[in-house]
């Protein structure tokens, strides 16, 4: 069987729709995991294929990215977020989600590049509330961020002032392989791929999804851009070269 981990966010449920409807499925070992957990997976090597935070890539040895397909944003994301009372600048402390690894360093980056300020980062454990308040922020990404709309009066998309600061789109995640294969598998995965994000509808209905308040066809099919090409390899190539990856 191969090893599949695959991101447990809304945003990869057209690649899971996809690989579910095709008859690779029966090949593959699926599980799903919040962004820095299948990262250890992947650094681990207990994974063949993974849908990996793309700041891994600097960390990992003998890995190929095998598909035409990534989360990315053109923009504004709208799940990748910095939540606050107060302007950025009058910021103190910010509370990081225990969740991401491409969305801290990205919130680094641009912390330095960008904003030019130097507030305290805190990364929080797993199950620890965030602690927006007073002079306290949080970046908080995936599934849990569309809960918080609405809620602060400053909210910074963090894709978007990567876009008014580069003029490029930015890629959360892509997919890698840590091992080999056949041309066949290869052909079959981007297929389902294909398929899946050609089908967001449909996976859509297929999943079962909670009325959250969410417009989902929104989200997937304009906040979130599937397709991994040269604007966005070269987005990943710029954004790489600018951190200095480390696992907090």
């Amino acid at each position: 069987m191969i090893k599949v981990s695959v991101i447990s966010y809304l945003n990869s449920l057209p690649f899971i729709y996809g690989l579910k409807q095709s008859n690779l499925f029966k090949e593959i070992n699926l599980s799903v995991a919040y962004p820095s957990k299948v990262a250890e997976k992947a650094i681990n090597k207990t994974v063949d294929i993974a849908l990996v935070p793309v700041v891994v890539l600097n960390q990992l040895e003998n890995y190929e990215i095998i598909t035409d397909y990534c989360i990315g944003s053109e923009s504004s994301v709208d799940s990748v977020c910095l939540y606050s009372f107060v302007p950025i600048d009058e910021i103190n402390t910010i509370y990081l989600d225990y969740q991401s690894r491409t969305s801290v360093e990205l919130l680094k980056l641009l912390l330095r590049d960008y904003w030019g300020l130097s507030p305290k980062l805190n990364l929080l454990h797993t199950n620890e509330a965030f602690k927006i308040k007073g002079r306290n922020a949080a970046l908080v990404i995936g599934d849990r961020s569309f809960v918080l709309k609405g809620k602060y009066p400053y909210v910074y998309d963090l894709a978007e002032t990567w876009n008014t600061m580069t003029k490029l789109p930015f890629v959360f995640a892509c997919w890698i392989s840590t091992r080999k294969f056949p041309e066949r598998i290869i052909s079959e995965f981007n297929e389902a791929l294909e398929y899946g994000v050609d089908n967001i509808s449909q996976a859509i209905q297929a999943g079962s999804l909670q009325d959250k308040g969410i417009n989902y066809e929104d989200y997937l099919n304009k906040k979130i851009s599937y397709n991994y090409d040269e604007m966005k390899k070269r987005a990943m190539k710029v954004f790489l070269e600018k951190v200095n990856p480390k696992f907090i």
